[in-house]
């Protein structure tokens, strides 16, 4: 391999980039409009445009990235993670082409990522399982039927997706078609598939997973393993190496279950299998994400293997550096700064980074997307930065975290990082009383939380094309809408915001219209929920803010800026 292309955005490829370099490989980066001066392709040696301002265009577009290959003379693609790195189409499409898929095999992928075959392998592997479904999910009257025989709650996930998109928790029988549609609609929009399947859903447990690396061969290798049990909406917000707590049984057959999955497929490359584990001690295979993982640095940190040269070396065919599983040196925790206010319910917030203090000193790692100047963009993913520290136990990285979340500064848009402040504080998250599970952010610490004071939101990038003319040839230069705004003497103008009206029901965040639930001049009352909305490849639902006959301003589809104006409630 001499040229990669990472087939991503944002801070896993500003981290592939970093390992290219350090690797002697070179680096392409590619981009859609809205990010072509974003800090992932600041970093890379190259970049080639994607041509779109959409993740479907791009970012998700496999004759895209391909072309983007040809136009670098690229020999190797690392897809990161999210977007096609989960892709079966995509990796064979890349080894179709001649080049180097830098991850597990089509066939794995397939196995694997597919949940529901997944879940027949493990079985044959000797993992723990609970009631689930071992073929997708026809319609909403097979997931209530299914609820029914096997009781309540149950979770409708997609096959093909991961990262917490596309899964859905119903409590009631009343809730669980809402839960499919919602969780097929989410699956579709980020993962280009709707194929779902339902399974018994265990109330508070813990979210553990093993690090592995696969030769290819049938060899696998267990890294660490990993708590993830902070998480809203089902995505994690912190991760720590090694897993706290764990009995030396547990932590046996987590690594062995992860082994054995793995090697019954000749996986290949950064893989990683996870787990529930209930209060009572219960363990219950998940899934496997078939690709790096955002939390690998905590693994990096304690193991000191580099996972994304790794990587490199795999798929070289040299297999891993490592025969065994290290000891683990300390302790480490992940925070991921997302763009999005705990106080609203951890609502996205997208815009410019206007201003940006970053922690330094001993034991603290900064893998980010963003810089002072740059912006959060709201068609992609929330996720700007990751603040990593590792100290030599538990309790000292607690006390690390807080000297680090201290110097952090973030001004222009909202960030998690207020939730982390008070996180700290908490003595269920305590070395001695351990006691967080994956609901437990949204069940005990979100009800405190108090909003933050939300920057006005940034004018979406606009990239446009003019076809021009250098020494005879016709070439496309793309060129910023604000440029051009400027040289013809215009003023570029924001998104529409809600007027001073007390009718007025403003889109909380920037996204699309997924679907109203409730008809043009229903009578809604004060808190109901009206309409769906996708922001950052997230549903978020919007509430009635008082009561009344409402009124749609927009339809099903709609692209809405923050605060735009969305409905009107008359009493």
């Amino acid at each position: 391999m001499k040229t990669i292309l990472i087939a991503n955005r944002g801070e896993i490829a500003v981290r592939i980039a970093r390992a290219c370099a350090e690797a002697g490989h070179r680096s392409v980066a590619v981009y859609a409009d809205q990010d072509v001066d974003a800090m992932h392709v600041r970093h890379a040696d190259e970049a080639v445009a994607l041509g779109g301002s959409t993740a479907a265009d791009t970012y998700l577009s496999i004759d895209a990235l391909l072309a983007a290959t040809r136009s670098a003379s690229a020999d190797a693609v690392h897809p990161g993670y999210g977007f096609l790195s989960e892709s079966a189409a995509f990796a064979r499409a890349v080894e179709a082409a001649g080049l180097t898929w830098i991850g597990p095999s089509p066939e794995s992928i397939e196995a694997l990522g597919d949940k529901v075959t997944a879940r027949r392998i493990a079985q044959e592997a000797g993992a723990p399982l609970a009631a689930g479904t071992d073929r997708p999910l026809a319609d909403a009257a097979e997931a209530v039927a299914f609820a029914r025989e096997h009781g309540l709650p149950v979770v409708v996930k997609a096959a093909f997706g991961g990262g917490g998109r596309g899964l859905k928790v119903a409590r009631t029988i009343e809730e669980v078609p809402d839960a499919f549609a919602s969780a097929t609609r989410e699956a579709v929009a980020a993962f280009g598939r709707g194929e779902c399947f339902i399974e018994r859903f265990l109330e508070r447990p813990r979210h553990v997973e093993a690090q592995v690396l696969g030769d290819g061969r049938g060899g696998v290798v267990v890294v660490g393993d990993r708590d993830c049990s902070l998480q809203r909406r089902s995505q994690k917000l912190v991760e720590e190496a090694p897993a706290p707590g764990l009995t030396d049984e547990q932590r046996s057959r987590i690594h062995d279950a992860s082994r054995a999955i793995c090697a019954a497929v000749s996986y290949r490359g950064a893989g990683t299998v996870e787990f529930l584990l209930g209060a009572d001690g219960t363990i219950s295979f998940l899934e496997v994400n078939t690709r790096l993982q955002v939390e690998h640095p905590v693994t990096e940190a304690v193991t000191g293997v580099d996972l994304v040269r790794e990587q490199f070396r795999i798929a070289e065919g040299l297999g891993p550096s490592i025969d065994a599983t290290p000891a683990p040196v300390g302790h480490a925790i992940e925070l991921r700064l997302n763009a999005e206010d705990p106080g609203r319910g951890f609502l996205p917030s997208p815009g410019r980074v206007t201003a940006l203090r970053v922690p330094a000193g001993p034991g603290v790692r900064w893998d980010a997307g963003v810089e002072a100047g740059d912006a959060v963009e709201a068609a992609f993913d929330s996720l700007a930065a990751k603040l990593i520290v590792h100290a030599p136990d538990r309790d000292a990285a607690l006390v690390r975290m807080r000297r680090a979340l201290g110097e952090l500064e973030v001004v222009g848009i909202a960030t998690v990082a207020p939730f982390a402040r008070a996180l700290l504080d908490e003595a269920d998250f305590s070395t001695s009383g351990f006691a967080v599970s994956t609901q437990w952010i949204e069940a005990e610490l979100m009800p405190r939380l108090e909003p933050q004071v939300r920057a006005a939101p940034a004018a979406g990038a606009v990239l446009r094309r003019v076809p021009i003319e250098i020494d005879g040839r016709r070439v496309v230069l793309g060129l910023p809408d604000a440029l051009l705004a400027a040289a013809a003497g215009a003023v570029p103008t924001g998104g529409a915001a809600g007027a001073a009206d007390e009718g007025a029901l403003p889109s909380p965040v920037p996204g699309t219209v997924v679907s109203w639930l409730v008809a043009d001049g229903d009578e809604v009352a004060e808190g109901q929920e009206v309409v769906v909305l996708d922001a950052m490849k997230m549903e978020t639902r919007v509430a009635a803010h008082r009561a009344g006959r409402l009124e749609r301003l927009v339809e099903q589809g709609a692209s809405v800026a923050v605060d735009e104006v969305i409905a009107r409630i008359e009493r």
